[in-house]
């Protein structure tokens, strides 16, 4: 098997983490292809000791480390007003602190391969983590709709978006609903499944909210292969079913993180 054969099943995954690790669709798919760039000039120099996977994303982080903005950079970004409010936040949070979350709970890889991709010992990325987790639950708060047909799931989703200090404005389990109950009560995020009671779209809910007023969105669904198509807009925030409880945490927070709408959590 060639060695783009191999990258080729990780591609989406590495797309996802650039993604909400930029907080933009297009700066996190320009710094993949800057890594597929490197690896096809120089085949020979790509780590060949280790996972596939784990090899894509270490060349990946060579690439993000060298050429990323630094902090004073993101508080003079003249972006639009959600870019600089993202930019502003993340100067708040350290690059090594923000990879070392995604890295160990959206993106799966284990505190010593996390270690191995940031150069750190596994200590202390655990510390980073943490520290992460505690800036991001700092800096946001905000009320939540969910949108989930299968009972046990979306009571579990509620259970999490309460732990992380949220509100949750309801559950809805097919399109009419969602897009009633967010135009009765405006939510400040939103939680997606894709396919619903009636057969129904999570997607084409969205897209009518989203019609209405801007709100961040988190898709969870066991059929990420329907948005990661690479032919059309994809969500920045995209969660795998089964999910892990951290995995929503960390991604509800980023998502929130990215968002000008959210009000800073009192101190």
């Amino acid at each position: 098997m060639s060695l783009g054969q191999q990258l080729a099943p990780h591609l989406p995954l590495l797309r996802r983490y650039a993604r909400a690790l930029t907080g933009s669709q297009g700066e996190g798919d320009r710094y993949v292809r800057a890594a597929l760039e490197a690896i096809v000039a120089a085949p020979d120099q790509f780590p060949r000791d280790v996972d596939p996977r784990l090899g894509l994303y270490r060349t990946f982080q060579a690439i993000w480390q060298s050429t990323h903005l630094e902090e004073d950079d993101f508080i003079e970004d003249n972006s639009n007003a959600a870019e600089s409010i993202a930019r502003k936040r993340l100067s708040r949070l350290t690059p090594l602190s923000r990879q070392a979350l995604l890295l160990t709970t959206v993106e799966g890889f284990s505190i010593e391969d996390a270690g191995y991709l940031i150069e750190e010992d596994p200590t202390q990325v655990s510390s980073l983590v943490a520290e992460a987790v505690a800036e991001i639950e700092r800096q946001t708060r905000t009320r939540v709709m969910i949108i989930e047909d299968e009972p046990l799931i979306a009571m579990d989703l509620e259970q999490i978006v309460r732990d992380l200090g949220h509100e949750v404005t309801g559950v809805a389990v097919t399109r009419d609903e969602a897009v009633a109950l967010a135009m009765e009560d405006r939510p400040g995020l939103v939680l997606a499944d894709i396919q619903l009671a009636d057969d129904s779209s999570g997607i084409d809910a969205v897209k009518d909210i989203l019609a209405e007023f801007s709100v961040p969105v988190i898709f969870i669904t066991a059929f990420p292969e329907r948005l990661l198509t690479g032919e059309r807009p994809e969500p920045t925030f995209l969660i795998t079913k089964p999910f892990q409880r951290e995995t929503v945490k960390t991604t509800i927070s980023q998502a929130l993180f990215f968002d000008q709408a959210t009000v800073p959590a009192a101190a």
